[in-house]
């Protein structure tokens, strides 16, 4: 099967296995693929790619190194629910016996599947817009120059290799790789980097906003942090069904767990919160994460919250992690009633005080 996108001619036999768009053209081991418009006959170019194993034929200009990350029995990392074909390097789309085992008819079908969603990448980087999974965004990243430390947290987190350094060491963003998850943000911890509709200061400001009951009304505050791909859609269809969470929690969509920043829970905690639970997806091999390694960076950087509530003389049981997956519509509510309970058992924050 051959297919001719806007200039970039793909050939793939049944056992088709890897899209790239760009000009060079590959094969990986045995599969005999053949991606790009390169002029090289079939033949040197197999004796070239002779002496490559896996897939670091594809010397991709990534920090993280020329290769797709890969799961535990070496194929391509991606969302294997939602997000089947796409690799977490943008653009390239994995398909057939790369992406799991099956039969010819399957790699077939499977190579049509990834043929569709290169075209629709096409057509949204021709548009500035995101391909997935925040289909249709306009939004991307963007920094104070004169406000950053040269961390690089934002680039060793970043799990799609969006972001690299310029030659003084200051975070470059490429936006045709970039997702709009946010994780870069929930990293940077002088907090310069922000979204044109989504940052550290809007979300701030979100929860400064919401009422907070005085001393005397003895009426408790929780702040829910939910991601908007799976927790956040649960509590909808929680409600939907008539599961009741408690009242005096108040829900904000987050577009990752791994875009909080820790200043949040520290803003909410010291601003009279009681508590502060945040759902994000399933991690580890089998994650749910729409963003890869939203949920995993956020329960690290949340390990570290414990100094903040022992500083501010809080209990460590103030603040809670869950992964939540869409489907759990009666544990996501049971988790926000949980919390409730807590409170009421170790008291409402001194703060409001």
């Amino acid at each position: 099967m051959a297919i001719s996108i806007t200039g970039t001619r793909i050939i793939t036999p049944a056992t088709a296995s890897l899209f790239q768009f760009g000009s060079r053209a590959f094969s990986a081991r045995n599969q005999a693929i053949i991606i790009g418009t390169s002029n090289l006959g079939s033949a040197k170019l197999a004796e070239e790619l002779a002496s490559h194993e896996g897939t670091e034929i594809l010397n991709l200009d990534y920090r993280q190194g020329p290769d797709l990350p890969s799961l535990e029995y070496g194929f391509p990392d991606s969302h294997f629910i939602c997000f089947p074909y796409e690799t977490r390097r943008t653009g390239i789309y994995s398909c057939g016996p790369v992406r799991r085992p099956m039969d010819t008819q399957q790699a077939i079908e499977d190579a049509t599947g990834a043929a569709l969603k290169a075209i629709q990448s096409l057509e949204s980087a021709k548009l500035g817009r995101a391909a997935h999974p925040r289909s249709g965004d306009l939004s991307y990243p963007s920094f104070r120059k004169e406000g950053c430390t040269q961390c690089k947290r934002c680039t060793v987190e970043c799990p799609f290799g969006a972001i690299d350094e310029d030659e003084r060491r200051f975070p470059v963003f490429n936006e045709s790789r970039c997702r709009r998850c946010g994780t870069c943000m929930g990293a940077c911890p002088v907090r310069v980097i922000s979204f044109e509709n989504y940052s550290v200061d809007s979300v701030g400001q979100a929860l400064k906003n919401i009422d907070m009951p005085d001393e005397f009304e003895e009426k408790p505050r929780i702040l829910v942090l939910a991601c908007e791909n799976d927790a956040y859609p649960a509590l909808d269809m929680a409600a939907q069904q008539g599961n009741a969470y408690s009242q005096w929690a108040r829900v904000i969509p987050i577009r990752c767990l791994g875009s909080v920043n820790t200043i949040w829970i520290t803003d909410a905690l010291n601003s009279g919160y009681d508590g502060a639970v945040l759902m994000g997806c399933q991690k580890g091999e089998n994650y749910q994460c729409h963003f890869v390694k939203g949920s995993e960076m956020a329960q690290y950087r949340m390990s570290k919250v414990d100094d903040t509530l022992e500083t501010l003389n809080l209990e460590k049981e103030r603040v809670a992690t869950y992964e939540v997956a869409i489907t759990d519509i009666d544990r996501a509510p049971q988790l926000i009633n949980d919390m409730a309970a807590t409170i009421e058992k170790i008291g409402m924050s001194p703060f409001k005080f």
